[in-house]
């Protein structure tokens, strides 16, 4: 058999290997926290405020999944606006320009900073020196600007995936710029973007070290008011773990976040495949 061939078969093997071994990892973690959370799993654990002594011990996590999805709503109401107006820029306007490459290198930075690290710029500037302390506040500026270049690249790419001939079409017929974005371009990059910002969703909701130092508190109503702590599923998780309150609670809470954060990459992925189909035609 030509040498070649055997390279090639023997890449192939290896690269489904690494994809199946990855895939059993994911279920075996899956596997485990149903195994060890699924019991403890009840409308009251789900609906319930935390009881027992220390609290946490018992009762249930709703405070700490209100909490979680106002931590959400609020970067992604700070941060999507922002981060489409530069993806726009990027793949419409920037082009191959000066500023456009720093935009990208900025870009590229931010995506690499440690979440603590912005953690502790948000609690050194808005906790502490404009004065919001421990808050929802502080805690959804936190989480925006972790995935503000999430939501960047994922919306830059999506626009560059449509189709140029599109565009040249539109400029060779008179068409404004702005009106073949938004009528042809913006329709077809939608389902890529939507992917992004859901996938920025997840990565938010499953962050811990940002908010530890800005927003989550052990004990909180979670109402939705800007200037007060929030509970958060995963910081709950990591005091039930890290103080030896409940380890049932905590594979109960871990199941929990790992499904919400399943539930957002599969319609990411659906998206996705949308996108992808929308492209391809």
């Amino acid at each position: 058999m030509n040498i070649r061939k055997v390279i090639d078969y023997t890449l192939v093997g290896l690269f489904w290997l690494t994809g199946l071994f990855i895939l059993l990892v994911l279920i075996a973690i899956i596997s485990y926290l149903i195994s060890k959370g699924a019991p403890f799993i009840s409308i009251e654990f789900l609906l319930g405020n935390p009881k027992g002594l220390p609290i946490g011990n018992e009762g249930g996590i709703f405070p700490a999944i209100k909490g979680t999805l106002w931590l959400i709503l609020l970067a992604l109401t700070i941060s999507t606006i922002p981060a489409l107006l530069t993806a726009i820029y990027l793949s419409e306007y920037g082009q191959d320009g000066k500023l456009a490459s720093m935009i990208n290198i900025f870009v590229q930075s931010m995506a690499g900073l440690p979440s603590i690290v912005i953690g502790l710029f948000v609690y050194a500037l808005g906790v502490v020196y404009l004065g919001w302390g421990i808050s929802l506040l502080a805690g959804g500026v936190a989480l925006a600007i972790m995935i503000l270049p999430v939501i960047v690249v994922s919306s830059r790419d999506a626009l560059l995936a449509v189709n140029d001939n599109y565009r040249l079409i539109a400029t060779s017929l008179g068409v404004s710029k702005y009106y073949a974005f938004f009528k042809v371009i913006l329709p077809q990059a939608i389902p890529g973007i939507l992917a992004g910002i859901l996938l920025a969703m997840g990565y938010a909701a499953g962050a811990t070290a940002p908010i530890m130092v800005t927003a989550a508190a052990i004990v909180a109503s979670s109402s939705g008011a800007l200037f007060e702590p929030v509970m958060a599923l995963p910081y709950h998780l990591y005091i039930l773990v890290n103080e030896h309150m409940s380890m049932n609670m905590a594979y109960a809470t871990a199941l929990v976040l790992v499904g919400l954060l399943l539930i957002l990459n599969f319609l990411a992925l659906g998206l996705q495949s949308i996108q992808e189909r929308i492209n391809s035609q």
